[in-house]
């Protein structure tokens, strides 16, 4: 980790945000924030494992969310393209997340994949102090237009890169103050880097992509989603 952080910093990414997706993966996180500068960390259970996070887990990920060095809670949401939880646990642990966000004022990292309705639903169902970020989007119109309306940003990963991504009206959609980029690492490398293990410093091709895509300047692009992702994570300015 040491390693891909010092990568990171030498392809100009000075900020980290290690995702949790299981209770001994969210303390992972937290004890790599806690040691490594730079890094931060956003804990939660994801879909996949929604059928086992019982109250004790849940209880144990709000413990983890009270540390200095938490800035999120998930990934949740709901996945019904694999459906490796029922899909009625996805929903109450996803529920359970947004009320916890909304209780400690902590923005939501949101997973969705075939289940834009359902999200939607529990989206507007959550508060309105709730808030987050619909990672990786993959999604609808209905998503994106429904997700921006309650104040929520659009996250952008390395499939805008690939050759057959055909979403350019979603992508350019998103309002400037409100799209972010990111690596999904370890999955979703972008090109030219397609092929290897996706880690920080290659969100840089993503976010040139994406720029590029949306025909604005590359570097004031990269500039306007890093003061997104400060404001939506509260994160200090280095």
């Amino acid at each position: 980790m040491e390693q891909a952080v010092e990568r990171a910093r030498l392809a100009g990414v000075d900020t980290v945000i290690t995702i949790g997706t299981t209770l001994s993966d969210s303390q992972i996180a937290v004890q790599l924030a806690d040691r490594l500068p730079g890094v931060w960390a956003s804990v939660g259970v994801h879909p996949h494992a929604a059928d086992p996070a019982d109250q004790v887990t849940l209880d144990a990920i709000e413990q983890l969310a009270h540390s200095d060095r938490v800035v999120a809670i998930g990934e949740t949401g709901l996945d019904y393209h694999y459906d490796n939880a029922p899909r009625d646990r996805q929903r109450a642990a996803f529920a359970a997340h947004l009320e916890l966000g909304n209780a400690l004022e902590l923005p939501v990292v949101v997973h969705c994949r075939e289940a834009d309705d359902d999200v939607i639903a529990l989206l507007r169902s959550s508060g309105a102090g709730t808030t987050g970020v619909l990672h990786c989007f993959a999604g609808g119109r209905e998503l994106l237009h429904a997700a921006l309306q309650l104040g929520w940003y659009i996250s952008f990963a390395g499939m805008i890169t690939f050759r057959k991504y055909t979403d350019l009206e979603l992508l350019r959609a998103v309002p400037a103050d409100r799209i972010l980029v990111e690596t999904d690492s370890p999955y979703l490398s972008p090109v030219p880097v397609r092929g290897r293990r996706n880690e920080p410093a290659h969100v840089v091709h993503t976010a040139r992509r994406a720029a590029e895509l949306r025909g604005e300047d590359p570097d004031q692009f990269i500039a306007q989603t890093t003061r997104n992702a400060r404001a939506l994570f509260k994160l200090p300015a280095t």
